[in-house]
């Protein structure tokens, strides 16, 4: 491997990409590891130990962030929350539109899973209702979508399907992929290549107000309920209740126009109140260990 390789830079230097990407390690050599399953950073961590061997601050203080200071541009906001809330799972979302002529196809990494019974997902937004983007447009029309989680193997065509296309145009076409009409619950395609697809329908769409521009909306949740899944059938077990990591591949967003691999995992086992605190006799030894520490200056 070259010596004069450049470290990942910071933030959302986009520079001479080609060039800095020249640079790197290229995919084939990160990728001669398998996926592994290490240790905790602390395997001797136990209750009321607080944080583990890995934590060293190296004396530095926190910053105070005002969000609204006077002349702080609200985009930094923005890149602030987009670089410390990480890594994201990314949505990769399917629509088309009521008449089915248009169709879209987007990437969005303000997506989470919220609820299991029924299976609810969350995607956010940045446009508001009367100022819809493509994909929010599409589910206002028709109530309908297709989640798939965005893998190694598709993460460049999830990237140009984020395309600033206009409405009609659609990003089918720059991402390359196939899709696919042979949906259960939807009308929309899902992409052939995608490992794990969501067939979903809208339960709720809500606004939300602007504190920069007051009596505007900013953006948009839009609640999702899962009602079909379709799964790779290497990446799915007998049970049909596990994807396998390992033929998952996942892509997380982190900040700037950075993406994360997930080539390592760790387990830390859930924790019950009687059989590992001790219940409340347990519960009030802790309490007054912690006291004793917070006493001491040791906390």
């Amino acid at each position: 491997m070259a010596a004069n390789r450049e470290t990942p830079y910071k933030g959302s230097n986009h520079g001479d990409f080609k060039r800095i990407e020249s640079s790197r390690p290229t995919w084939k050599e990160a990728t001669t590891a398998p996926f592994q399953i290490i240790q905790t950073p602390d395997t001797a961590w136990t209750l009321g130990n607080g944080a583990n061997k890995s934590h060293n601050p190296n004396g530095h203080k926190h910053v105070s962030i005002d969000p609204w200071a006077p002349g702080r541009h609200p985009m930094n906001n923005y890149k602030l929350c987009i670089s410390a809330v990480v890594p994201r799972p990314i949505a990769f979302v399917s629509t088309r539109s009521k008449d089915a002529k248009a169709t879209n196809l987007a990437p969005f990494s303000f997506f989470n899973m919220v609820h299991a019974d029924p299976p609810l997902f969350v995607l956010g937004l940045t446009t508001p209702l009367d100022m819809p983007n493509d994909t929010l447009r599409n589910l206002q029309e028709t109530g309908e979508c297709v989640i798939s989680i965005v893998t190694e193997g598709i993460v460049e065509a999830a990237n140009a399907a984020g395309i600033n296309n206009p409405y009609g145009v659609s990003e089918w076409d720059a991402s390359g992929l196939k899709p696919v009409y042979d949906c259960k619950t939807v009308s929309c395609a899902r992409p052939e290549e995608a490992v794990f697809s969501m067939e979903g329908k809208v339960e709720n769409i809500r606004e939300f107000n602007s504190r920069v521009f007051p009596g505007r909306k900013s953006g948009s949740l839009v609640v999702v309920e899962a009602t079909h899944f379709w799964a790779r059938e290497d990446a799915i077990n007998e049970d049909r209740n596990l994807i396998d990591i390992k033929a998952l591949k996942p892509v997380s967003r982190l900040g700037g126009i950075s993406y994360g691999r997930t080539t390592q995992a760790f387990e830390i086992p859930r924790l019950d109140f009687e059989k590992d605190l001790g219940g409340a006799e347990g519960a009030k030894k802790l309490n007054e260990q912690q006291e004793a520490k917070l006493a001491n200056g040791q906390v």
